[in-house]
């Protein structure tokens, strides 16, 4: 599967087939799925995956895979999507770690290194990330991506903050990352 993007530690690809064991097992967790609807069943799993190749095709970006450098093992996804609100398109920085591999920065570095290439290769003149307001370990992911809070919608009948970030926050964007 195609490389998108590589930080110190972290590569991010695009999902196919074979990671629909690792998705139905991250999905499937109620503590990762704590601030979804419900969890997902295999078959759940499997129409997350082929949405997300959907995206690929139609979008050219959506969740990516997130796998170490070193041992290739997935730990979740993060990605950039195409978000439609009665406002229009937003891009949203998303971002989900299965339960083993949280509590270690991957989140942030995966997030960060989404962040930039939205920036840098696609010329988004803003992200923005869509968080429930209980759902603190993401918010502070979203303060360390440099957003703030901007406002409240309401998404699938859920209350959600809308943290945002422009292109040119802090001067402009870091140069952590390498684009695939």
């Amino acid at each position: 599967m195609r490389v998108v993007l590589e930080t110190a530690r972290l590569r991010l690809r695009e999902m196919g087939a074979e990671d629909l064991d690792f998705m139905a097992d991250m999905l499937g967790d109620p503590d990762v799925m704590h601030h979804y609807p419900h969890t997902l069943d295999r078959d759940g799993a499997q129409a997350w995956l082929d949405h997300q190749l959907e995206r690929y095709e139609r979008d050219g970006h959506a969740f990516w895979l997130v796998e170490g450098q070193d041992d290739g093992e997935p730990k979740g996804q993060v990605g950039l999507l195409k978000q439609t609100l009665e406002d229009g398109d937003h891009p949203e920085v998303a971002y989900m770690i299965h339960r083993p591999f949280q509590q270690q920065g991957i989140a942030t570095e995966a997030a960060m290194a989404v962040r930039d290439h939205a920036f840098r290769e696609l010329d988004r003149p803003y992200v923005v990330s869509f968080i429930r307001p209980e759902n603190t370990p993401s918010q502070k992911v979203a303060w360390k991506l440099g957003m703030e809070p901007e406002r409240m919608i309401q998404r699938s009948g859920w209350d959600h903050l809308v943290f945002r970030v422009e292109k040119d926050w802090q001067g402009g964007v870091p140069t952590s990352v390498s684009s695939g």
